[in-house]
């Protein structure tokens, strides 16, 4: 099964031309009969689509890091929570403890 082809594929427009002109010239009897051309556009469209989810994709970690600041700004935080975790005496010492307890119930 493809993906509608009433969208531009420009890539793989040959692919979809022949494809049609199999449908329309080939007996519906005979319906493995353009399997060989449905297969190469299967192969085309699968090709666009990982290029286009690669062009998506290729500044994901710059919009998350900004996407994050602006999360951290709405909060009206100017660190993260672990710099704030880090900064915490309480917890630090709860992980410490924790660190010692297991230490010392293994040795």
């Amino acid at each position: 099964m493809h993906p509608p082809l009433d969208r531009p594929h420009p890539d793989c427009q040959t692919e979809i031309n022949a494809l049609q002109t199999c449908h329309a010239t080939t007996s519906k009897l005979k319906f493995w009969a353009c399997n060989d051309v449905k297969f190469q556009l299967d192969k085309c469209l699968k090709e666009e689509k990982l290029r286009l989810l690669d062009q998506m994709n290729k500044d994901m970690e710059k919009r998350r890091q900004l996407e994050e600041d602006a999360y951290q700004k709405a909060l009206g935080k100017d660190v993260s929570f672990e710099e704030y975790l880090k900064g915490d005496r309480e917890y630090q010492r709860a992980v410490e403890e924790g660190r010692r307890a297991r230490n010392e119930g293994g040795t």
